[in-house]
């Protein structure tokens, strides 16, 4: 049963974030799907509870512009955006901090993060409350229209989540801006609430996106979920290994494969959701501990298709990919 929170709730509903549990919340875009992003089990709940098909990265959302940046490396620009329009529609994706606390799965594995300010008092009432980042897609199942109501959440997610905290219909109604700077110029990766016009008044010229056919035959924008090899360690991925050399590293799901130069376990009691949360974690501990040990490449154990099954060997086989 998905419990809907009047407005009075915050508490409740922040109790629920930190309990790692899914609490859909208004903005002034859509009505978020809330998990405490730290938590890899509760980000995977996200993707399950959506029915997303891929990890694509989540944006997260902080009460104010300093503890999105102390997750998130900004440059004079970010500041400068955030100065203007944070609270606020937009999105920037910067890179990650080394000490980032945001789970690996919530950024899909990259090295990047994409963090906003809401500008709904109940939203920041909300990240105050639960004091943590919060993960936050659309609160409506993968493919269907974005939700503006809480009974829209309710109609798309009933029984799904632990709650819907009630803020009223939403007054933007279309998603925030992603703007990149993550890699030194300014790209334009979805337009929304925030026009792109006003961005370049801010910080001067800023790229436009190109076809998504485009983009997977260029690899040169950096939209995640675009390019074929994506999320891929320095060592070659081999996947449905049903045997495994010493000279292999081993990504196990189930009781792991006899004879691994290295083992990370995905999870022994083959739970997806327990998977999901730790496969992005799992590929770059086996790149790091293979390549100090000298090992050949990183063997996969097969995980089943069903449900998050499909994001995770979706991921897999891009991180197996030929490299070009």
């Amino acid at each position: 049963m998905t419990l809907l929170l009047a407005a009075a709730e915050v508490e409740r509903a922040a109790a629920l974030l930190r309990a790692g549990e899914l609490v859909a919340f208004p903005t002034e875009t859509v009505y978020g799907l809330g998990a405490d992003a730290r938590n890899g089990r509760a980000v995977a709940a996200v993707f399950e509870a959506k029915g997303r098909p891929h990890f694509n990265p989540l944006i997260c959302h902080f009460a104010e512009a300093e503890a999105a940046f102390a997750e998130a490396l900004p440059d004079d620009r970010a500041r400068a955006l955030a100065e203007r329009f944070w609270p606020g529609p937009l999105t920037l994706v910067l890179p990650r901090r080394p000490a980032c606390r945001v789970d690996l799965l919530a950024g899909a594995g990259l090295d990047t993060l994409a963090v906003r300010v809401p500008a709904h008092p109940l939203a920041l009432a909300l990240l105050r409350a639960a004091d943590v980042p919060v993960a936050g897609p659309s609160a409506n199942r993968s493919g269907q229209v974005s939700p503006t109501t809480a009974q829209h959440v309710l109609d798309g997610l009933s029984g799904r989540i632990a709650a819907v905290l009630d803020g009223g219909p939403c007054t933007v109604g279309v998603e925030s801006t992603v703007l990149d700077l993550a890699a030194g110029g300014a790209a334009l990766l979805r337009p929304g609430g925030v026009p792109v016009e006003a961005i370049e008044a801010v910080i001067g010229p800023v790229a436009r996106p190109i076809p998504v056919s485009a983009a997977a035959a260029t690899r040169t924008l950096r939209s995640p979920g675009m390019m074929l090899s994506h999320y891929a360690p320095v060592l070659p991925v081999r996947l449905e290994a049903t045997e495994v050399a010493a000279e292999e590293a081993l990504l196990a799901f189930g009781e792991p494969l006899p004879g691994a130069g290295a083992i990370w376990q995905l999870s022994a009691a083959r739970d997806l959701r327990e998977a999901a949360a730790r496969l992005f974690a799992g590929l770059r501990w086996l790149d790091a501990e293979g390549a100090r040990l000298g090992l050949a490449r990183i063997a996969v154990m097969p995980v089943p298709q069903a449900g998050l099954g499909a994001a995770i060997n979706d991921r897999l086989e891009r991180a197996a990919a030929p490299r070009e």
